[in-house]
């Protein structure tokens, strides 16, 4: 690989920082993620992660949510190599994963809990009528 290519992909895998706006549109998403704006109305179509809001005017507008499912997306498609199609079984997996996380450690009896919390807060109560 010559010097000039190695360059190149090393430009384009650079990591991208998104700044903290709320709404961004489709040029800046475009430049931010070095995309060609035609690919991201693409995406648009296959990906149903991406959905734009359109300002009054019809300007596609991204949210920062949006502009990082598009920087996963590139990075599915362009670095690990997936199809359209693979990436978006891939995206669609990684939802039901996030959906079936482990259950918050809640106590096994929130009954003796719920009791145990009432007890000290009417011993705060005590307290501080005690003070008046």
């Amino acid at each position: 690989m010559s010097l000039q290519k190695k360059a190149a992909k090393k430009t384009r895998n650079a990591e991208i920082v998104i700044p903290d706006k709320l709404y961004f549109r489709i040029g800046e998403v475009a430049s931010l993620c070095r995309l060609p704006a035609y690919v991201l109305r693409f995406w648009e179509t296959e990906f149903p992660q991406l959905k734009p809001i359109k300002s009054s005017t019809g300007q596609r507008m991204y949210r920062k949510r949006d502009v990082e499912s598009v920087v996963h997306i590139k990075k599915l498609l362009y670095e690990d190599g997936f199809t359209i199609a693979g990436a978006r079984v891939q995206l669609r997996e990684e939802i039901k994963s996030d959906r079936h996380q482990a259950a918050l450690p809640f106590p096994v009896n929130p009954a003796t809990s719920v009791a145990h919390f009432r007890s000290e807060l009417q011993q705060i109560l005590h307290i501080l009528s005690a003070r008046r």
